[in-house]
């Protein structure tokens, strides 16, 4: 009896050390333990795999270049594979889309407006959050779907500006590829700023086609008659359409008064291909920043509850620095950026071709 009474007393006195050793490392051992749960739930939800769809080859130094660089960036910000699937049309992309889920992309980029109501139909079926560009509130689906919209107007302001101030013949030709939302917004912009600089200044608008974004032909035709209707710079807004445009300031006869042509372009840097120095600046459209904001918001459950914008303060809008800028007038443009960021500047938003027509006359 005496031993069972000293072993059961024994007993419990090692049981009351292991209680006591185990509740010095408890919160330790319990801290260790949530974070690794939380560890393996945030990987579960992490991004490893996402995918953009383009309307074009991505090499295009425009719309489709920007958009598939763009998205990469994000990619390899989020440290996450990507399939890029570039020179998809503009016609149903269905079909691409439910296939870039089932192969297991996670998050999809629709770097198209025309993909704007197909994409989250598939995103709420598929349950892989997309994309969208230019959709406004319609692109708005928490936890599904996204929109990014541009406030384009306000670089093409200063390229308006700097225009004016460039120009030798009083005449500065638009050319678009066609009536599209942001190309008008832009216009608008650009007129806005040239008149800035000289009220007087005449400007010429003329349009490819109706969608004659990638009408190179077209871009060469129209911006010759531009150049013989005497404007000695073009700001051309045409994604594959560029290349034609280009082509023709690059042989033009420059109009009276006038020694050269000169040559602005949208979106993407089409610098390193200038062999005649034409090329004087772009009006840069950089979706990375935003695209890794929104994946930011993906993952911490915030997504697709506001539209984002790019725009001159968050430095998704800006315009290039070529060598063909006069030091003057840039520190003028440096200026009257920051009165466009600060409020001082309100730069005309047009909704249609005809505002912009009135505003030029």
């Amino acid at each position: 009896m005496m031993h069972e009474r000293q072993n059961r007393i024994l007993t419990t006195l090692l049981i009351g050390l292991v209680v006591l050793f185990v509740l010095s490392l408890g919160p330790g051992l319990i801290y260790e333990a949530r974070a690794e749960q939380k560890t393996k739930v945030e990987g579960e939800k992490a991004i490893t795999k996402m995918a953009v769809v383009a309307p074009e080859e991505g090499n295009d130094y425009g719309w489709n270049q920007e958009g598939v660089e763009s998205a990469k960036e994000a990619a390899e910000y989020l440290g996450a594979e990507i399939e890029v699937a570039d020179g998809a049309g503009y016609g149903d992309i269905a079909p691409i889309l439910r296939d870039l889920a089932n192969s297991g992309a996670q998050w999809i980029i629709a770097f198209a407006s025309g993909y704007n109501t197909i994409a989250p139909q598939i995103a709420q079926q598929t349950g892989v959050p997309v994309v969208t560009i230019g959709a406004f509130e319609q692109g708005l689906i928490p936890g599904i779907s996204a929109d990014v919209e541009t406030y384009a107007q306000q670089g093409s302001y200063l390229a308006g500006y700097l225009s004016a101030k460039i120009s030798r013949s009083g005449t500065l030709g638009i050319c678009i590829s066609a009536d599209d939302e942001n190309w008008v917004k832009m216009a608008g912009g650009y007129v806005a700023g040239a008149r800035r600089a000289d009220p007087g200044i005449n400007v010429l608008m003329a349009q490819i086609g109706q969608a004659g974004y990638a009408d190179a032909a077209g871009g060469k035709r129209v911006t010759a008659n531009l150049i013989s209707g005497g404007a000695d710079i073009i700001f051309g807004m045409g994604d594959g359409s560029s290349f034609g445009m280009i082509q023709a300031v690059e042989t033009a006869t420059p109009p009276e008064g006038a020694d050269k042509v000169w040559f602005i372009d949208v979106i993407g840097d089409k610098s390193s291909l200038d062999k005649k120095n034409i090329y004087l600046t772009s009006v840069i459209w950089d979706y990375a920043p935003i695209f890794k904001l929104l994946a930011d918001e993906l993952e911490s459950g915030s997504y697709g509850e506001k539209i984002h914008w790019l725009d001159l303060s968050n430095g998704a809008i800006k315009l290039l620095k070529t060598k063909h800028i006069p030091n003057d007038i840039w520190k003028e443009l440096q200026a009257i950026k920051k009165d466009i960021v600060n409020g001082k500047i309100e730069v005309p938003e047009l909704r249609s071709k005809k505002e912009v027509q009135d505003l030029i006359k």
